[in-house]
């Protein structure tokens, strides 16, 4: 044969096949593009000078990775369609006198086109695309723009290299359903139907009920640790699931509206039931698969968005003041023989320098102890605390102890408690304590006399995933008396109370730039008198020094929450378009024939839309399921995070629910065109 016969040959069958291969070039085009703009934004060294970069690399490192493997699995799924249109047309070169070998030259030579202009086309569009998506990056995180255009040469390697691979299995995959076909059976792919499925009840009721167990997760998990250990078993739990209901549920609809006469005896009705009848497996897992794509994007983009614009909400909480310090030691005389009150006077004389005008002043003493908390009695025991089970994390706890006097004095009370009396406060809404006395088992026992529900933020309660609970007390050394025995090394390893002064203010006088100053020079001074004043950990920060690292941390998760979504909807838009497609050539024979005893397109068009709306919209309804029943343990995952604004997360899970729905209804709309113009066209083809 002449030497670009093979090449020619796949370049026709590309050709001629358009409609169904220009999607998926596209789409491939899309990937290498999404995955070069990720790979660079990881090796850029623009980022280098952003707070939190380590952090940002690592959570690009990990998308880079996500969209590799996402790539592989999908690239395949969907290369499945292209192969079984193409089925025929390699049967009938095998009738021609094509042998396997000749047939695997020419898809040979189709996947090395399509790899070609895909990935090259990605790399030109990942190019021009980088340097915008760098600029949005770092507006984001709030650091320097550079406008210098540049190639990621490292980008450019491992994207040839990840998707040279991924074309490579391609290629073999689609091999092999050559290989092991004859010339008859590849003629005759495209007419192959499926026989009637059968519903599968046990299929379906162990969907439910597995969806039903998900959902008790997500809705009745109380601690935030539970549901970062559960949360990925109720995603596991929800896609198997969701491919077991709409599998065996989807058949058994179908059945329910064929045995409904009123119903399926209409001429609209009739065809388009019927025709989904015998392809409802392959069909329940195409919306099962648009489902799941659909409530990680809606997941995702509401998650990180809130985080995003939550995070100055964040900033506050875990820095409550614009001056926070924090100073740990392991005994009471740190504050009984007057330490706390020399670094007091440190920290006076270093703000005096700025002429900071000193407001808001906080100033309180702590002891802190963690343990297991069951029926008013708490355990302290560190090996039984470092043995927890997931049945255990509603029941840890972080303990403060605070002097009753120190709270008077913040928040303008006048309490006053015996050395058997305590009174509590939560600093995580929605925890409650419903014992009348709580006692630990190496120390004292208290009755609770009141519940406070108003307290100052504390840094280390906000960031803490057990529950924290302030137990205000007459006196703090008699009331730690008995937990603090054992001698100070095993404080880490032992049982033991973590004593701190708290020492926090408002510099209403002084810009960023001077707090930042402030800040550092105050960390100096706690760094020099560490030994002196004999204290063993400090922690000095300020929310203008600690402001860029978190807008870095949260706007690179909302970044490559953009970017995944970005790529999954590519994927649910692909799979939508092929299963329009599919079943348009499926259906185009049953509505020639519908056509030619009489059926006007008019007709056919009601056939078709009741067939489409009767299917198309379920994976919207159940990602709008999942995503409801989702809510309470994405929150308590948020919490992680110390975001508790609860409102700013609905507002922006309904907004990115309708912005879906709107999208998810023009993809409809396109989709359901191009399979009303291939069944119409019967007739004529």
């Amino acid at each position: 044969m002449k030497t670009g016969f093979y090449p020619k040959l796949a370049f026709d069958g590309i050709r001629k096949n358009k409609k169904m291969y220009l999607p998926y070039i596209l789409t491939c085009i899309g990937m290498v593009m999404m995955y070069y703009i990720i790979l660079y934004l990881q090796f850029t060294k623009s980022l280098e000078t952003t707070d939190g970069y380590s952090t940002i690399r690592e959570m690009l490192g990990l998308g880079s990775w996500v969209i590799a493997v996402f790539s592989c699995i999908f690239l395949f799924y969907t290369n499945s369609f292209l192969i079984k249109r193409r089925k025929k047309e390699f049967g009938l070169y095998n009738i021609l006198g094509m042998d396997k070998k000749n047939l695997s030259k020419v898809l040979f030579w189709e996947t090395l086109i399509i790899a070609l202009i895909s990935v090259s086309s990605g790399l030109v569009a990942g190019i021009i695309l980088s340097k915008l998506s760098e600029l949005v990056f770092i507006n984001i995180l709030k650091g320097a723009v550079s406008y210098n255009l540049s190639v990621s040469v490292k980008g450019v390697l491992m994207c040839v290299a990840v998707f040279a691979v991924i074309f490579l299995l391609l290629f073999l995959n689609s091999l092999r359903q050559i290989k092991f076909a004859n010339a008859i059976s590849l003629v005759k792919s495209d007419r192959v139907g499926e026989k009637p499925p059968k519903a599968n009840w046990v299929f379906g009721i162990a969907g439910v009920l597995i969806l039903a167990a998900a959902y008790f997760i997500a809705v009745y998990i109380k601690e935030p640790l539970q549901a970062l250990s559960l949360f990925f078993i109720a995603v596991i739990m929800v896609i198997v699931a969701t491919y077991l209901i709409m599998i065996s549920g989807s058949v058994l609809f179908c059945r329910l509206l064929r045995k409904n006469k009123s119903y399926y005896y209409k001429p609209n009705h009739f065809v388009s039931v019927s025709s989904m009848a015998y392809r409802m497996k392959r069909n329940g897992a195409g919306l099962a698969s648009i489902c799941i794509l659909a409530t990680m994007v809606l997941v995702m983009i509401s998650s990180t968005t809130t985080l995003y614009f939550g995070s100055e909400d964040v900033i506050k909480s875990i820095y409550p003041r614009d001056m926070n310090i924090e100073i740990y030691t392991i005994e009471t005389s740190f504050f009984e023989d007057g330490r706390n009150e020399k670094i007091r006077n440190g920290i006076q004389d270093i703000t005096a320098k700025y002429n900071c005008e000193k407001s808001n002043i906080v100033d309180y003493r702590c002891a802190s102890v963690a343990g297991l908390i069951t029926d008013g009695k708490v355990e302290i025991d560190v090996d039984r605390v470092d043995k927890l089970s997931i049945s255990d994390y509603g029941q840890l706890y972080q303990f403060y102890f605070i002097p009753i006097s120190d709270y008077n004095r913040l928040m303008g009370t006048d309490y006053t408690l015996k050395d058997s009396e305590a009174m509590i406060y939560f600093y995580r809404d929605g925890s409650t304590y419903d014992r009348s006395s709580i006692s630990f088992n190496r120390g004292q026992s208290f009755k609770i006399v009141k519940t406070l529900n108003n307290f100052i933020n504390d840094s280390q309660a906000m960031v803490n995933a057990a529950q924290t609970m302030a137990i205000f007390v007459n006196d703090l050394e008699t009331a730690t008396q008995g937990i603090n025995e054992e001698t100070s090394d095993k404080v880490m390893g032992g049982f033991f109370v973590n004593y701190k002064w708290v020492y926090r203010f408002d510099t209403a006088n002084l810009d960023e730039e001077a707090q930042i100053e402030l800040s550092e020079e105050l960390h100096e001074y706690a760094s020099e008198h560490n030994e002196e004043l004999d204290y063993y950990a400090y922690d000095v920060g300020s929310r203008a020094s600690n402001r860029a690292e978190f807008f870095s941390l949260y706007g690179g998760l909302f970044c490559l929450g953009i970017i995944l979504s970005i790529v999954f909807l590519l994927a649910a838009v692909l799979i939508i378009y092929y299963k329009q497609i599919s079943e348009g050539y499926e259906d185009q024979s049953r509505f020639e024939i519908m056509q030619n005893v009489g059926m006007t397109k008019k007709e056919i068009r009601k056939s078709i839309n009741s067939q489409l709306l009767t299917v198309f919209f379920l994976p919207l309804i159940f990602a709008g399921l999942h995503l409801g029943f989702a809510f309470p343990i994405i929150r308590k995952l948020l919490l992680l995070f110390s975001l508790t604004n609860v409102t700013l997360f609905i507002i922006t899970t309904v907004i990115s629910f309708l912005v879906f729905a709107v999208f998810y209804m023009i993809v409809y709309k396109i989709t359901s065109n191009a399979y009303c113009k291939i069944v119409s066209d019967a007739k004529g083809s």
